[in-house]
């Protein structure tokens, strides 16, 4: 069974929870979110969830990530996800940190860059298409409540924006 790091609402570990019981009760939780640029900064890598994810499948995201596991740090869940999802080790800067709440899910947010021209290699079981996508044109589907954007992954990458990536 799956571990992870259970949170307060004020950002402290307070034990471990299985995921299965995080999602059934919205527990807090803890999650990594990794934006990868090129190493102009003109692009970011996007990618196409796949339709077997627990949550928000099939839509698209500008950041690789994840669920903090029972006894990790942000750092090293950071480095494993970018590295699990995308397929690819580079040097992380940290950004921001920052919460999300919806109906379906609350966590604190630990948010990274990273710059890499890849080659990148998906894991199969999240993600479905990944490619580049040209600055300007992300802020412009960021803005366009219809494009199928993970709603957590759009209202951090807005953050993003506002804090000014």
């Amino acid at each position: 069974m799956e571990m992870i790091a259970w949170y307060s609402p004020e950002g402290e570990v307070v034990g471990e929870v299985s995921r299965v019981r995080m999602r059934a009760e919205n527990l807090w939780h803890g999650c990594v979110v990794i934006v990868v640029r090129s190493f102009d900064g003109s692009r970011v890598y996007v990618h196409k969830r796949t339709d077997t994810k627990d949550i928000f499948p099939g839509l698209y995201d500008c950041a690789a990530g994840g669920v903090i596991d029972a006894g990790e740090t942000p750092d090293d869940a950071a480095a494993r996800e970018v590295k699990e999802e995308l397929g690819v080790e580079a040097p992380l800067t940290p950004l921001f940190r920052t919460i999300y709440v919806d109906s379906d899910t609350r966590y604190h947010a630990w948010v990274y860059e990273a710059r890499s021209e890849g080659p990148f290699t998906h894991q199969p079981e999240e993600v479905a298409w990944g490619g580049w996508m040209p600055f300007e044109e992300l802020k412009a589907k960021l803005a366009d409540p219809g494009w199928p954007m993970v709603p957590d992954g759009r209202a951090i990458a807005l953050e993003w924006l506002r804090r000014g990536a």
